[in-house]
């Protein structure tokens, strides 16, 4: 492990949990920005992988707000929620799944380094003299 990340995790196990919180939130909204963005190319999946009315039958920007639109549960005019609804549940899916993985993710390096932390304290309590330590070669 280098010493930045263990510097590092040792300083983030140390934090607060609500710490932790805001980075996993932190993660989630940066999760969210990236399903909006990325809304478009999974409508267009979505149209290509036979959802929607014209389902396989079109290309580009027809085939993404066609497929947007289904997963948003149809048009508006139709009752559902259209692109923006089909935008919607991309992004909302995306921020659970970011916030779930940061929230994994930050939960481990805390760990790392509250372990870090107290094998340094375990082995700066134990006082070795100059001699007491011995080494074996391997190999």
């Amino acid at each position: 492990m280098s010493s930045i990340f263990r510097d590092f995790s040792e300083w983030y196990g140390s934090q607060d949990t609500w710490v932790q919180v805001v980075v996993a939130v932190a993660g989630g909204g940066v999760a969210v920005a990236g399903g909006i963005l990325a809304a478009p190319v999974v409508g267009a999946a979505a149209s290509a992988a036979g959802l929607g009315v014209a389902a396989g039958t079109l290309s580009g920007a027809a085939a993404s707000s066609a497929g947007l639109a289904a997963l948003g549960g149809g048009s508006i005019a139709a009752g559902g929620l259209g692109m923006a609804g089909g935008t919607a549940i991309v992004a909302a899916a995306s921020g659970v799944v970011g916030t779930a993985a940061v929230g994994a993710a930050s939960a481990r390096v805390g760990r790392v380094g509250r372990d870090s932390a107290r094998v340094a304290r375990e082995a700066k309590a134990t006082d070795v003299a100059d001699g007491d330590v011995s080494f074996e070669e391997v190999g």
